[in-house]
């Protein structure tokens, strides 16, 4: 096999994050092996896990696979975003181990041959301790993502596998508790969706509107209230993923903008985006379903083959029937041949220019057939575009008469005051061009 061309400063990274590794793991073991008691989190039903002595193996091919990715690296930008995803999953571990100490309490039965050879290899440097969230599940994560937009065809499939198997031996070799993979799973999400492999990361925006900060309080109040929850015992600890879901839109709203959702311009998020909002994404899923319960899916805008309303669902009649959907939702993920996003924050107001570029994107689709609009509900964001559309490109003369078409053909639609000053922004820029 022939490296690529980064693999010299892919070695630097490797020669840092490995001594780094051992020094902080092992502090944080030795650190927890001073206290006089560690508490170990367990389930009743974890005591009729297997020792599966032959899983040794993937849990430790997991070291070959982390320092491959750091000398297969195609672009510096793609080598730098490994490395920090690697240097932020230490740092996170770390710290909660720190923090949190726990200990794995169930005894391992004595292993021979290889595998046995394998586990004492462990033992020579790795304590009972570390536990969550699990750092290999973090790794894990990590690996998978980077690995899977590499491979293709028989050998995805082997990476899939692989992956899982590693996923396993963690429990299967007795080095883990369950409630340490779900906690590893959140942290190796958060790495990805910090350092995203290709694109822009999350950045902080500063001076949002006031409207942005109160949305944000209330979604802070969400999350905090998904904690306590949680506080009420073991049975209730799944509200710790709502909570870091909220927390996350919060943080969007008050400072990131949309591209703290990472939605894709073809309407898929980001691996790390599904995992983090997932709680978030399944609740705004169902609320526009319920504001929309007897309400047609969309309706026809004038005489054109421009359609307005909700983000079709899978099994949706018009997730079939249209050819092209521009879809103007950040939270919502949509998967369609034929989509295009332009998504931004509910209930805020977008910048003209992001509303001239929606509409653009739909008299462009409209020359090539039906063309539906769509966000969650079908009421504020999609109209706001085709308003936008129907001013620019000669439908309607003014705002307000493209507004009261809308309210024609649907008749729920709600734009703001707010709204309709940007969309007037956006009609006078967009004629100006014209």
């Amino acid at each position: 096999m022939t490296l690529p061309p980064l693999w010299k400063p892919g070695l630097v990274w490797l020669l840092v994050l490995g001594p780094l590794f051992f020094l902080t793991y092992g502090f944080a073991n030795h650190q927890a092996a001073a206290h006089a008691v560690v508490p170990s989190i367990v389930f009743d039903w974890e005591r009729h896990i297997p020792l599966w002595p032959w899983t040794i193996l993937p849990y430790w091919s997991i070291d070959f696979f982390y320092g491959l990715s750091l000398l297969v690296c195609r672009t510096r930008l793609e080598l730098n975003r490994q490395g920090l995803r690697l240097l932020t999953a230490q740092v996170i571990c770390v710290v909660c181990f720190l923090l949190f100490p726990l200990k794995f309490s169930t005894p391992r039965p004595p292993v021979d041959g290889w595998a046995g050879q394998l586990f004492d290899a462990l033992a020579g440097f790795d304590l009972p301790y570390n536990q969550a969230p699990s750092l290999h599940i973090v790794l894990l994560l990590i690996l998978w993502d980077f690995y899977r937009q590499r491979l293709h065809g028989a050998w995805k499939m082997v990476l899939h596998v692989w992956s899982a198997l590693i996923g396993i031996s963690v429990l299967t070799t007795y080095q883990h508790h369950f409630i340490d993979i779900p906690t590893g799973l959140l942290a190796g999400a958060l790495c990805l969706w910090l350092w995203p492999l290709e694109g822009e990361r999350p950045m902080w925006q500063w001076g949002v509107s006031a409207q942005r900060r109160r949305i944000a309080f209330f979604y802070a109040l969400g999350a905090f209230a998904c904690v306590l929850l949680a506080g009420l015992g073991r049975a209730w600890w799944w509200f710790y993923w709502p909570a870091a879901s909220l927390t996350l839109v919060a943080l969007c709203y008050a400072a990131l903008g949309e591209q703290g959702f990472q939605k894709r311009e073809n309407g898929h998020h980001s691996i790390a985006a599904r995992l983090l909002f997932w709680p978030y994404r399944v609740a705004a899923w169902l609320n526009a379903r319920a504001w929309t319960i007897g309400l047609p899916g969309s309706n026809q805008v004038g005489d054109r083959d421009v359609w307005l309303g909700r983000l079709p669902l899978p099994w949706d009649g018009d997730h079939r029937r249209f050819g092209q959907v521009v879809d103007v939702t950040a939270e919502l993920g949509f998967h369609h041949k034929g989509a295009r996003s332009h998504g931004w924050l509910d209930l805020t107001d977008p910048s003209p220019e992001h509303l001239l570029n929606a509409a653009r994107s739909v008299e462009k689709a409209s020359r090539n057939g039906p063309v539906l609009v769509s966000c969650a509900l079908g009421f504020s964001r999609s109209s706001a575009v085709v308003a936008t559309w129907l001013c620019v490109y000669g439908h309607c003369r003014t705002v307000d008469e493209a507004v009261a078409l809308l309210r024609q053909v649907r008749p729920q639609v709600v734009l703001r005051p707010g709204l309709l000053a940007v969309i007037s922004q956006a009609v006078d820029q967009g004629k100006d061009v014209r």
